[in-house]
């Protein structure tokens, strides 16, 4: 088992700590670790794609999943697959797509691993009609840290299996699970696209009609001003059947290899993405996207993962790194979210990428993030002056609304409001307490925010 003394940060870049990295191969090299992780405690670590400081415990053991017992088993049939917790969305697609099936959530990047799927609950563009990944979960094998494994499931010590989805990897350490699939007749997206000129239009076309799409999201402009302030492209799909494609796409439906990416410059140099330059890059995405096109076939990788398309883009952020924020408020909160959107646009605070979408019917999981209502995640640089400042204005706004933010990309909030914003925190700790009563998952997020 190879351990190495490693500096690791978040996607985000942003608060770097030291930590003992440790890879086992099996449940029982796991369970050895844990028992004998020390006092600053354990956490489980995949791709690293969390923004913050999920995957990081400072001065104590961090529990790198890609070596764990591979293993990818389909049942067609049952329209499951098994799959170990170090396996890779990205590796996990390429060999469900071509034999006709697809994962049933993914989000923005497939370079995110299933056991950070589950400890995130993760979302996509399908939440209003298909809820988190959590939700499509039908069993977990869970090591706690006593280094014994549980099996689990939605009826199998459900609290405890509730608790490890969204539980941020603060229950145990997830070696494999077993969760739905979908099937699919091709490699390729059927997509309709449309601009919107302002906010409220934006809004509307979203309520209008999300129900008659199974996938759907909505980049807006944040530094548009005036009546174009909240201007979007709204790109709405279903997967394409073979009668969708052109001849030549039909002889092979399902191929499925996503290109090989291009790589960011290994460095960027301060304040490159600024309120000048995003508003120049903002304006001509806009005005590069169609007004009105239906029925546009894309490849799979480039309607859901576009920014996979470069490696490293994180980095374009500059040296201090990029900060995250994502927000939910309820249907009918829409005031707050358009009082966010007219901050941002009257600061000049420069994101280029915001990303807008509807959420449906949530878990039982009482950390999960979803909720019915509207989403909004954007990043910045976390140069930004007066960022803090503002992030905590939009915190209470959110929290008076009723909303809450999403711990999978936090950096920065305080304990309390986060507390505040999760009313069944308790409930989760008390499954947490009933399986790790010394606290021995720990993490740098969960120290931060008192979990």
């Amino acid at each position: 088992m190879r351990m190495r003394r490693r500096l690791l940060t978040g996607w985000g870049r942003t608060a770097p700590t030291m930590a003992t990295v440790a890879r086992p191969r099996t449940a029982e090299e796991l369970g050895l670790l844990l028992r004998g992780a020390g006092r600053r405690g354990a956490i489980a670590r995949g791709l690293g794609r969390s923004y913050g400081d999920a995957a990081q415990c400072a001065g104590g053991l961090v529990i790198d999943c890609a070596d764990l017992d591979p293993g990818f088993r389909l049942d067609a049939a049952g329209g499951t697959v098994t799959a170990s917790a170090g396996t890779g969305m990205d590796g996990l697609m390429r060999q469900l797509v071509p034999r006709g099936h697809f994962v049933p959530v993914t989000p923005g990047t497939r370079h995110v691993t299933v056991g950070g799927a589950i400890g995130a609950d993760v979302h996509g563009k399908n939440h209003h009609a298909d809820s988190s990944f959590g939700a499509h979960v039908r069993a977990l094998t869970l090591v706690t840290a006593d280094g014994k494994a549980h099996e689990t499931g939605p009826d199998r010590d459900p609290e405890l299996f509730w608790a490890t989805v969204g539980g941020m990897g603060l229950t145990g350490v997830v070696t494999e699970a077993t969760f739905d699939v979908i099937p699919v007749e091709t490699s390729r997206m059927l997509v309709d696209t449309d601009r919107t000129p302002g906010l409220d239009a934006t809004l509307a076309a979203m309520a209008e009609t999300d129900h008659l799409y199974h996938y759907t999201v909505c980049w807006i402009d944040l530094l548009a001003r005036g009546a174009a302030m909240g201007r979007g492209v709204l790109t709405r799909g279903h997967h394409a059947r073979v009668s969708d494609l052109p001849p030549r796409l039909r002889r092979t439906p399902l191929a499925y290899g996503p290109g090989a990416p291009v790589s960011a410059p290994p460095w960027a140099p301060p304040r490159l993405l600024n309120r000048w330059s995003v508003r120049a890059f903002n304006a001509a995405y806009y005005a590069a996207a169609p007004r009105r096109r239906r029925g546009e076939v894309q490849e799979l990788a480039g309607f859901f993962h576009p920014l996979d398309a470069v490696r490293g883009w994180n980095r374009m952020y500059g040296p201090r790194g990029l900060v995250q924020y994502q927000f939910v408020v309820p249907f009918g909160q829409e005031e707050t979210l358009r009082r966010i959107v007219e901050r941002l646009s009257s600061s000049g605070a420069a994101s280029f990428l915001a990303v807008l979408k509807r959420f449906g019917a949530g878990t039982p999981a009482p950390l999960s993030f979803p909720r019915p209502g509207w989403t909004l995640a954007l990043d910045l640089p976390a140069e930004l002056p007066g960022l803090a400042r503002l992030l905590r204005a939009f915190d209470a706004w959110v929290l008076a609304a009723g909303g809450r933010i999403y711990l999978a990309k936090d950096s920065r909030a305080a304990a309390p409001t986060l507390h505040a914003m999760y009313p069944e925190l308790p409930r989760w700790r008390s499954v947490r307490e009933r399986v790790d009563p010394d606290g021995v998952l720990m993490s740098d997020l969960a120290r931060r925010l008192e979990l």
